[in-house]
């Protein structure tokens, strides 16, 4: 009903502020993670030299690893997705209580000052151990806070139309995308670590800042002024119509009942009913990321070349048929859900696509994955590895999408954005869940 009266969104602005909005929840966790040889190289037992970074910095002492270089991815994906989960949940109960300015903001604003920090400490000389410690809180900071904004977001968007909830996946799915082909693009130019690191630290900050500036220009759209006037004046019940026939025939005196009735209708909402409703949603994007993030990188990235002995192919094989693809692909199934968006919320077929999505697990462990102990090697070429990455991607992203849009319209209105935020915290458990399982599926192989 509400959409019948919604003005047009002009110049599609409102729809591009939340794909810069999306871009801007993942891309500096992306270079972040991209950066991972310049954050190694700060950690050798030897003290950090910037001039010979590009000797020393590189994967050629592998075999003489200190303990923290050793240890810095596991404890990175400790410190990242444990924040995620426990900030997500937090912010599924909270919401409500912490003005949405300050939680999309501020969240950002935090974001911005950790890589300006990160920018500048590339050119001071820190010891092994203090570089360490620092660079975890700030991936700690990094994740709460980029938890408070991603769920803040899918719940802003679950108060709009289903389809603006479609340009936030497709900038995450973007993000992954610019910081995969920015690590092709360094390994190709051959350029020094610390040059690298300085450009990716900058690159975050410079799109940090651009949804920065789209979140304080939103308000102002006469669009989404519209949707969110509607969602916090009525909810979305057969009361409604009820209620305007009375505002029709009142008199002044009758204006303190009506702001009584709106002050009854927001405390109604309950994180528990709202789940009742949208757990197919939710349970259906928790496995979906499961399987995926169960499956790539961990044993994807392990998948070794047989149709390249040495040479370029065998370089860049994992940067452009693990990565580069998955984030191509991904991104594409996410931006599809903008003009396609089968099967339906209510329809079993949804459920069924994600369930079959458990296929991929087996199917990328009997590919070429060296070293491996006890399963054969069914599909040893690499096209094999190229084609079930296409369709793991592609689904990743579609089926997300879907999830994710579908979930917040699934409720009343005034419930949307809550619903919006489960469902977020869901695709972070998910997240989660996926890394834990990651250890079996790889010693499975």
């Amino acid at each position: 009903m509400t959409a019948l009266n919604a003005p047009r969104d002009k110049y599609n602005a409102v729809w591009i502020i939340f794909f810069i909005l999306g871009l801007g929840t993942l891309l500096p966790w992306n270079f972040f993670m991209t950066a991972t040889m310049y954050f190694t190289s700060r950690l050798k037992d030897m003290p950090y030299d910037p001039p010979s970074t590009q000797t020393n910095g590189t994967l050629a002492d592998g075999d003489t690893r200190s303990v923290l270089e050793s240890k810095f991815n596991n404890v990175m994906t400790l410190c990242a997705m444990v924040p995620l989960l426990i900030f997500t949940c937090l912010n599924s109960f909270l919401h409500q209580r912490i003005p949405q300015k300050l939680r999309i903001l501020g969240s950002l604003v935090v974001i911005l000052v950790v890589f300006l920090l990160t920018a500048v400490l590339v050119k001071i000389d820190v010891g092994p151990l203090p570089f360490f410690t620092i660079t975890m809180i700030k991936i700690i900071c990094i994740n709460s806070f980029g938890a408070i904004l991603q769920s803040s977001l899918f719940g802003l968007a679950g108060i709009l139309p289903a389809s603006y909830t479609t340009p936030i996946m497709s900038g995450q799915g973007l993000a992954g995308t610019f910081a995969a082909f920015s690590m092709i693009c360094a390994l190709a130019s051959g350029s020094a670590l610390q040059d690298s690191a300085v450009g990716y630290f900058i690159t975050a900050c410079a799109v940090i800042l651009l949804a920065i500036l789209a979140y304080i220009v939103l308000p102002r759209m006469e669009f989404f002024q519209f949707f969110m006037e509607s969602n916090g004046s009525r909810p979305a019940t057969d009361e409604e119509n009820k209620m305007d026939l009375l505002k029709k025939d009142s008199t002044e005196e009758k204006r303190p009942v009506v702001s009584l009735t709106e002050e009854e209708a927001k405390p109604t909402v309950s994180v528990v009913n709202i789940f009742k409703q949208i757990w197919v949603m939710a349970l259906s994007v928790c496995f979906i990321f499961t399987v995926t993030i169960g499956t790539f990188p961990a044993v994807t990235v392990e998948v070794k070349t047989t149709v390249a002995n040495g040479g370029a192919w065998e370089t860049y094989f994992i940067p452009v048929s693990c990565f580069l693809l998955f984030n191509l692909m991904d991104w594409a199934g996410r931006s599809l859900t903008a003009v396609c968006m089968w099967p339906g919320k209510d329809s079993m077929w949804l459920p069924v696509l994600v369930g079959l999505r458990i296929v991929f697990i087996p199917l990328f462990m009997l590919c070429n994955v060296q070293p491996r102990n006890f399963l054969p090697v069914l599909f040893a070429h690499d096209a094999w590895y190229i084609f079930f990455m296409i369709f793991f991607a592609f689904s990743n992203g579609y089926l997300a999408s879907l999830c994710m849009c579908f979930g917040p319209k699934k409720v009343p209105q005034h419930e949307a954005e809550t619903a919006g935020a489960i469902m977020a915290f869901f695709l972070s458990l998910g997240l989660a869940l996926g890394a834990g399982v990651s250890f079996a599926f790889r010693a499975l192989v």
